[in-house]
C-alpha cells in the first residue's frame, strides 16, 4: 500500500514560517497564512471526502464479467475489491481494512482497485493464446471468440496489477492538508481512500496504520471542483496562460479513426495509457504514433470501454474505433444500463450524496456526457482549463491551434495531473514570496 508521509525537515519549516507552538507575531502569522497556500493548508481532505457517496466494490470472488456490470451499473471508472481480512492479500499487501464500527472489529480488507482497461486488457493478452479467436475479435468478423464467456469467467482477483494504479492503492489521514494531497496528486496518482474518521486525530499527514469504519474516494476531480469553487480565493493563478504555467505536455501518442478497439486496447496498455486522442489521419492503424499536428476529432478511454456492455463485448472489440464511439453514445442515449443486483454491484445507501462526479478517474458515479471534444490553446487561461474540466467531467483536455482548414490540430494535452502541479507550484512560490515579506 502507499501512503502519504509527511517528512519532518518541510513540518518544522512550516511550523516555524506560521508560528504555530514558537509564539510567533500574530499580525506575522496571519500575512504568512494569507493567499493561495494558506487556503489550501487549511482544508483538509476529509472535508471534501464527507461529500461522497460509499464505495462501489465488488468482491474478490466476483467474476470479470460481474465486475465489468458493476463499472456500468454504478457509473464508476473503477470499482475497489474486497476479501475477508487476511484471507486474500493484494495491492503489494494493502493494510486498507474497514472495521465494524461497534466492535472495532475487522471485517473487510481492500486489496486492489480494476478498471474497465484493466479487464478488456486481460482478454486481448489472453487472446494471443488461442490464434482462431484472436483473429475472431481483431477482424470483427466471423463466430464469436468460444471462450470470451470462459475469460470473463474468472475472478476479479486475477486482474489486479495489470496496471499500476490497481495494483497500488494510496490513503491520505482524514486531516491532511489539500496542499499536501495535491503533492501525491500533482505526481499521477489519481484517487486515494480517506477515512472519515481516525484515532490519530491531532496528527496530520501521516501514514494511516490503523483500520476505519467508513472510508470515501476521494480524487483528483474533487480536489479540481474545489478550486473552481474557490476561485475567489486563489489569487491570479487562474489567470496565467497553459503556456505560461507550462501546464501542457507536448508529448502526445494518439490512434487513427480506423484503428480496431482491441488493438488500441493493447497499445494503450502498453504505453501505460488510460486515454488517447483520435485523429483523422492515416496513420499505421495498430500502432500508437505522434499526434502532434494531426487533427483531433474524438478520445478513446476507459470510460468508454466502461461503457460497452458485456452482451455487446464480442462485436465491440472488433469495430474500429470510430464505429465503437459510436455504438457507445447511441448505448448512452438509449439510457440503457443492467440493474445493480444484477451486476453484482454494492450500491451506495439511499440518500447517500456525490457532489464531486467525475468522468475516468475515480470511484463516483459520472452522468452521461454529449460526445463532443473538449481543448485548449496555449493561450488559454488556467482558470478557463479548470472551467471546462470540471463542467464537462473531463480528466484532459487537448491542446489545438490552427485557424480554418488547419483548425483543430493536436499540439499536446492539459491532464488534471497538470492542473494540480502547477496550482501546487504556484502556491509555494507565492508562499515563498510571502516568507521572505514577513522575515524582512
Amino acid at each position: 500500500m502507499a501512503q502519504l508521509r509527511a517528512f519532518a525537515n518541510e513540518q518544522h519549516q512550516q511550523e516555524a514560517l506560521h508560528g504555530h507552538g514558537h509564539g510567533g507575531d500574530s499580525d506575522s502569522n496571519k500575512k504568512a497564512r494569507a493567499g493561495l497556500c494558506g487556503v489550501l493548508r487549511e482544508r483538509k481532505v476529509v472535508e471534501l471526502a464527507r461529500a461522497k457517496r460509499r464505495l462501489v466494490e465488488v468482491p474478490y470472488t466476483a467474476t470479470l464479467a460481474n465486475a465489468a456490470n458493476a463499472l456500468l451499473a454504478g457509473r464508476v471508472s473503477a470499482v475497489t475489491v474486497a476479501a475477508p481480512p487476511g484471507h486474500w492479500i493484494g495491492a503489494g499487501g494493502s493494510l486498507i481494512v474497514e472495521s465494524d464500527p461497534a466492535t472495532g472489529a475487522a471485517r473487510k480488507h481492500y486489496i486492489g482497485m480494476v478498471n474497465m482497461l484493466d479487464i478488456l486488457t486481460h482478454i486481448a493478452e489472453t487472446g494471443h493464446d488461442d490464434d482462431d479467436d484472436a483473429s475472431a475479435v481483431k477482424d470483427g468478423g466471423g463466430s464469436p471468440p468460444v471462450d470470451l464467456d470462459r475469460r470473463m469467467s474468472v475472478p476479479v482477483s486475477s486482474v489486479i496489477g495489470h496496471s499500476l494504479e490497481g495494483l497500488t492503492l494510496w490513503t491520505l489521514h482524514p486531516n491532511t492538508s489539500l496542499l499536501d494531497c495535491m503533492e501525491t496528486f500533482s505526481k499521477g496518482v489519481h484517487r486515494a481512500l480517506v477515512p472519515l474518521e481516525s484515532s490519530a486525530d491531532n496528527v496530520v499527514a501521516v501514514e494511516l496504520v490503523e483500520s476505519a469504519p467508513v472510508y470515501r474516494m476521494l480524487t483528483q476531480m474533487d480536489v479540481v471542483r474545489f478550486l473552481r469553487a474557490h476561485g475567489a480565493e486563489l489569487g491570479g493563478v487562474l489567470s496565467r496562460t497553459v503556456r505560461e504555467l507550462g501546464a501542457a505536455s507536448e508529448a502526445v501518442l494518439a490512434v487513427a479513426s480506423r484503428t480496431k478497439v482491441i488493438e488500441a486496447i493493447r497499445t494503450m496498455r502498453a504505453a501505460s495509457l488510460t486515454a488517447v486522442p483520435v485523429v483523422d489521419a492515416p496513420m499505421d492503424a495498430y500502432i500508437l504514433q505522434d499526434g502532434r499536428g494531426k487533427k483531433v476529432v474524438e478520445t478513446f478511454s476507459a470510460t468508454d470501454l466502461r461503457d460497452c456492455p458485456v452482451a455487446q463485448l464480442r462485436s465491440w472489440l472488433g469495430a474500429s474505433v470510430a464505429e465503437f464511439k459510436d455504438k457507445v453514445a447511441e448505448y448512452r442515449r438509449d439510457g440503457s444500463r443492467p440493474l445493480d443486483a444484477a451486476a453484482g454491484v454494492q450500491s451506495p445507501d439511499e440518500g447517500d450524496t456525490n457532489t464531486a462526479v467525475e468522468a475516468g478517474t475515480g470511484n463516483e458515479e459520472e452522468p452521461p456526457r454529449p460526445r463532443e471534444m473538449v481543448t485548449c490553446s496555449f493561450q488559454s487561461t488556467l482558470g478557463e482549463v479548470i472551467e471546462k474540466a470540471a463542467a464537462s467531467h473531463v480528466h484532459r483536455l487537448w491542446v489545438v491551434d490552427g485557424e480554418g482548414e488547419e483548425e483543430g490540430l493536436l499540439r499536446g494535452v492539459v491532464s488534471l495531473t497538470d492542473v494540480l502541479r502547477v496550482v501546487r507550484e504556484a502556491a509555494l512560490g507565492e508562499d515563498r514570496e510571502l516568507h521572505d515579506i514577513v522575515s524582512s
